[in-house]
């Protein structure tokens, strides 16, 4: 058996379009671990994440786990978060603060620790994705869905922070986030089964894209890109922001 091209980290693994991302990835033999809240049996290896622990503990916990599947100071080749979901209502929505909470620890926490993990774990060169959302792309109002809006607006500022000259990821290293108005996922089709599936982006299109920049540097985008996906009629074309 060939030996594994790169070692990548997905954050949120057993999502669905972190599932497409591990089945992708090991396809073109590359090693992948998953971070989730639950296992992924198609992943090289997994590391599982305690929800109820600080981020913190959470990064310190991951962290534990990672060093114990990288051998002789090995690195990451990439870290691709795509950890996160879609919870909506307003101010005066009964789940405001739940919502709003739930998104930032599932969005803010993961790509905060995604970064923390970059730091020290990606090699120079190496690909850092962060999970934003066209919705909040120019901070824009998300009424309906305040906490979203808020959790992602801070993944783009986070974006920008990281490829700055001082951010503190690795010499040449690259940091992204992908803005997707919708992702053609299983339970996306369930409550929304009526909706016009040909402007939703398909999940293959973005392992594709990612598997293109970690294997093809020139292929990137400029660092610190908000790369927003606009599909329609199941074309989907990429702007950069």
């Amino acid at each position: 058996m060939a030996a594994s091209l790169n070692k990548i980290l997905v954050y949120g693994g057993s999502g669905a379009l972190g599932n497409q991302l591990v089945n992708h990835l090991k396809t073109k033999n590359h090693w992948v671990v998953s971070v989730d809240l639950k296992e992924n049996h198609d992943a090289s290896a997994n590391i599982i994440v305690d929800p109820n622990i600080s981020m913190i503990d959470q990064e310190r916990k991951i962290e534990e786990s990672l060093k114990s599947f990288l051998t002789n100071d090995e690195k990451l080749d990439a870290i691709l978060n795509v950890a996160g979901g879609w919870a909506g209502g307003n101010s005066s929505s009964n789940q405001f603060l739940m919502n709003s909470d739930l998104m930032w620890r599932q969005s803010v926490w993961s790509s905060l620790i995604s970064a923390s993990l970059a730091a020290k774990y990606l090699k120079e060169n190496g690909v850092l994705t962060l999970p934003g959302a066209a919705a909040a792309l120019n901070s824009e109002p998300t009424p309906g869905m305040i906490g979203y809006g808020i959790a992602k607006a801070a993944i783009h500022q986070l974006t920008k922070s990281l490829a700055a000259s001082n951010g503190g990821l690795p010499k040449n290293s690259f940091v992204a986030a992908i803005l997707p108005i919708t992702l053609d996922t299983p339970m996306n089709r369930k409550w929304m089964s009526k909706a016009d599936f040909s402007t939703w982006t398909p999940l293959n299109f973005i392992a594709e894209l990612f598997e293109k920049w970690i294997s093809s540097p020139n292929e990137r985008p400029s660092n610190g890109s908000l790369v927003k996906l606009t599909t329609i009629n199941n074309a989907t074309q990429l702007s950069f922001h």
